[in-house]
């Protein structure tokens, strides 16, 4: 049974129940930003820009590792041998519990900022931390996948002088909009519901496969140069045709 959201503008995790992420680094080379500085300005990133618009609040703290009960955000050079094609991916922690990995070599050698890939990963997570939903949208045949930052990717803001990705807003899922009425995106460069910019994607499922939908070809020729198996879009593919995401 597929599940399908009707873009809610409530948390995705249990309402009251607000996540402590522990934050760690285990890369050994160069973040390109203070670690601690980065974990403050990803505080402000939930607090004063996805929280108010998802309902999605959260804890970040530095840690030397997992904690019990906390999800995660792990920094990592690259994937493991078994999966070293991996950007990164979306995981579970020793308690189960929502997990984000970084692979900060592969994420410099991809010309990317470690900072908004974290930021990339930390606001789909909140949002929707199981992979699970769903949306309808303009093809009435199909359904799209629940991405906050994919369809605005390549785009970014700092806060404290600090890259974060750019991430869309409940409204970017409700198709009842008319152009330009609201705001769709924290930088207010979407003018409608499901418009994906030009260094953006979009996974949408139909007639029993997934396929990406693209801002632009250039992008779909720079994607197609890179492994996304790690994307959260790629993971919800892989739960979708009922192949097992490493855990």
């Amino acid at each position: 049974m597929v599940r399908i959201n009707r873009a809610r503008r409530s948390g995705a995790f249990n309402q009251g129940d607000v996540p402590t992420i522990a934050c760690f680094n285990r890369a050994t080379v160069s973040l390109g930003v203070d670690f601690d500085k980065l974990v403050a300005a990803m505080q402000d990133y939930v607090d004063r820009c996805v929280a108010p618009v998802w309902g999605t609040p959260a804890r970040l703290i530095k840690s030397r590792s997992f904690r019990k009960g906390f999800w995660g955000l792990a920094f990592y050079d690259d994937a493991d041998a078994a999966d070293a094609d991996f950007l990164g991916y979306h995981d579970v922690t020793p308690d189960g519990l929502p997990l984000s990995r970084v692979f900060v070599k592969t994420t410099l050698a991809d010309g990317e900022r470690v900072s908004v890939t974290a930021s990339h990963e930390l606001v789909e997570m909140l949002v929707d931390p199981a992979m699970n939903l769903l949306t309808i949208g303009p093809d009435p045949k199909a359904v799209y996948a629940y991405e906050t930052a994919d369809p605005v990717e390549e785009s970014s803001f700092r806060v404290r002088g600090i890259p974060m990705s750019n991430f869309v807003y409940p409204s970017y899922f409700e198709e009842f909009h008319k152009p330009g009425s609201v705001r769709f995106d924290r930088l207010g460069k979407l003018r409608r519901p499901f418009q994906i910019l030009r260094g953006g994607y979009q996974s949408v499922f139909k007639h029993g496969k997934w396929t990406d939908h693209y801002g632009s070809k250039a992008k779909r020729k720079r994607f197609k140069k890179q492994d996304r198996r790690g994307r959260h879009g790629e993971l919800r593919k892989r739960q979708m045709t009922g192949k097992r995401i490493r855990a």
